[in-house]
């Protein structure tokens, strides 16, 4: 969600301004802009994609300069609402909201200032402005500035004739990028994708920390207005990482990694003889030891991940396990509890409703925290007590795939180790969780292998305007799933029900033309499927079975079966909804879609 890039160096920074933006793109925007100083202020805008922005920037050289990508929040998507946004020579970039914004626009028009955008954004470029009449420092007038900010934000300022980008961040993401080799430079991004092509050593601010950039030095100061030390980081990631390489999509590439990112996650536990509470922290021994509930924060795709997990856990651990919708979760009377683990879920752990959900668990005592997340220096993997990276690599495509399968792997482990913890757990079913956990990278493997199987399918959806997709048990939030999918890049309207509620009112909506996707896995609950699956084909649908290899279900006109390589018991969550991502992924190269930047919709959602 919106993109900053920021950069000051003795080279020419545009190219290297506008890889950054390529990167960010899926991160989700709607506009694209960049400010450089040559010495005074030059700025470019444009609505669409950063190819435009890139063409209005040939032949530009700056040594100086600060760009964004917008999703728009306040304001329609134009030209105007672009980012960056000036003020008589100072211009700004803007990642969040600033809530108490509408009170210093009108403290702003009284002194005398004129706002060309609907931006909120827009009145921090005036508000630093108003403050440098009283401070010439800009490091000390964003200062005094963002002081006034009520919000989340991450900016980057510059000026003209001023030689130095200040950056800030509070409650939305911010790194910086120390140069390296003769060029130097030093660098800000919201994600360090964007810096791959200059550098791999980063640090990340803290919250409340303003930063000054010089070619070839930087200074921070922290929240209570002193000067503060960040250690630097090293980069795990290279510039393959974020390439396509031999893919069409980044979506169709993570969907084929899911195999290696589940390794990669479960690598702790390739030798071990038994599942350790370590995996989640030094503290976690202690911290799981006295656990008597569980409550999951998530949202979207990470909702539905820690919807199976309740399953998992209140089955393996004998304990309750409660998901809320990390949005709703804060804003609602909740009764604290201290002996509960709380558990944060997020792809990029920068989820700002989820970060502000542990927050507010924490405020109310309950210090148990762990978080679930693919980004080891995020804001929600701080904020925990305990943590478990998934190990997932970058995740480009807004629909999330791989994320998810690792979450899902994580959670799992989590199950089992309470399960541990509770003297619920069989020294035998220790050895085969491991067992199948170490053998899920292969099935997955397998179940790729349908791909060509799920085309011929999709091909059956291009005219559809509505799609159901049913499950059972923990199953049930792959249906969710899977119905997200479909919705999020196909743009066909659908939805994921628990197959016994047909008949309470989805039924209704079945005819020919609504495709009913199932899952049915060989387990408990198959025969009552097989009867939920009679109610629709009596009524004409269409339907489209994932079953299992042994799964008894017979295909007759209107029923079409794949089957998936082998049954995975309490695991099969994370089979079945391969095939679904694929199924999703197919339908929207048939509908003509943007796979990788569906409409309306970002990656990294750092606002409420």
């Amino acid at each position: 969600m919106c993109g900053i890039v920021a950069a000051t160096a003795a080279r020419n920074i545009v190219p290297v301004l506008i890889e950054g933006l390529l990167k960010l793109e899926y991160r989700g925007y709607d506009s694209a802009g960049l400010a450089l100083l040559n010495p005074t202020l030059t700025r470019l805008r444009s609505v669409g994609r950063v190819a435009e922005l890139a063409a209005q920037a040939e032949g530009q050289v700056a040594h100086h300069g600060i760009a964004h990508t917008r999703w728009a929040t306040h304001g329609v998507p134009s030209e105007r609402n672009a980012h960056p946004h000036v003020s008589a020579g100072l211009a700004v970039v803007h990642n969040g909201i600033i809530e108490n914004y509408a009170e210093l626009k009108q403290e702003l028009i009284a002194a005398g200032y004129a706002f060309t955008s609907d931006t909120d954004t827009e009145v921090i470029a005036h508000l630093i402005q108003e403050t440098l009449k009283s401070s010439a420092d800009l490091f000390e007038a964003v200062q005094r500035s963002t002081a006034r900010l009520i919000g989340a934000y991450a900016i980057a300022v510059l000026r003209e004739w001023d030689e130095t980008i200040v950056v800030a961040r509070h409650g939305a993401p911010l790194l910086l990028g120390l140069g390296q080799g003769e060029d130097g430079g030093n660098y800000a991004a919201s994600d360090a994708s964007a810096l791959l092509q200059v550098t791999r050593r980063m640090i990340y601010l803290e919250e409340g920390d303003v930063a000054e950039l010089r070619r070839d030095a930087i200074r921070i100061v922290g929240a209570g207005g002193t000067a503060v030390e960040r250690p630097a980081h090293e980069s795990t990631l290279s510039a393959d990482d974020v390439e396509l390489g031999e893919y069409t999509h980044y979506m169709q590439k993570e969907i084929f990694e899911q195999p290696q990112a589940l390794a990669a996650t479960l690598e702790l536990i390739g030798g071990a003889q038994a599942i350790s509470p370590n995996l989640f922290g030094v503290a976690a021994p202690e911290m799981l030891g006295g656990v008597r509930s569980v409550l999951v924060l998530a949202c979207g795709t990470s909702f539905h991940a820690g919807l199976v997990a309740r399953y998992w856990i209140e089955q393996l651990a004998g304990i309750p396990c409660s998901v809320e919708i990390a949005s709703e979760y804060r804003y609602r009377a909740s009764v604290p509890n201290p002996e509960q683990l709380v558990v944060a879920i997020s792809q990029s752990g920068e989820t700002a409703d989820t970060l502000a959900s542990i927050k507010h668990a924490k405020a109310q005592g309950m210090g148990r925290t762990l978080a679930i997340c693919n980004v080891p220096e995020s804001a929600i993997v701080r904020e925990c007590a305990l943590r478990f990276l998934t190990r997932a690599g970058p995740e480009i495509g807004v629909a999330s795939t791989k994320a998810f399968t690792t979450q899902l792997a994580a959670l799992f482990l989590l199950a089992v180790t309470l399960a541990k913890q509770s003297g619920r757990l069989a020294p035998e079913q220790e050895t085969s969780y491991l067992a199948a956990l170490r053998h899920l990278p292969v099935a997955v493997q397998k179940v790729l292998a349908l791909e060509d199987a799920i085309k011929a399918w999709a091909e059956r959806f291009a005219d559809k305007q509505h799609a159901l997709f049913l499950g059972r048990g923990h199953h049930y939030p792959i249906a969710l799933e899977g119905a997200l999918k479909l919705k999020e890049i196909s743009y066909i309207h659908a939805e994921g029900y628990p197959a016994g509620e047909l008949k309470h009112g989805p039924l209704a909506l079945v005819d020919k033309n609504m495709p009913v996707i199932s899952i049915a896995p060989n387990d408990a609950l198959l025969e009552k499927l097989k009867s939920n699956l009679k109610e629709v084909a009596a009524r004409g649908g269409e339907l489209y079975v994932f079953a299992d290899a042994d799964s008894v279900v017979d295909e007759e006109p209107g029923v079409h079966i794949l089957r998936l390589p082998e049954h995975y018991g309490l695991l099969s969550p994370v089979l079945h909804v391969v095939p679904l991502q694929l199924l999703s992924y197919h339908v929207a190269l048939v509908k003509g879609t943007d796979v990788d930047k569906p409409r309306n919709l970002a990656k990294s959602v750092t606002v409420e």
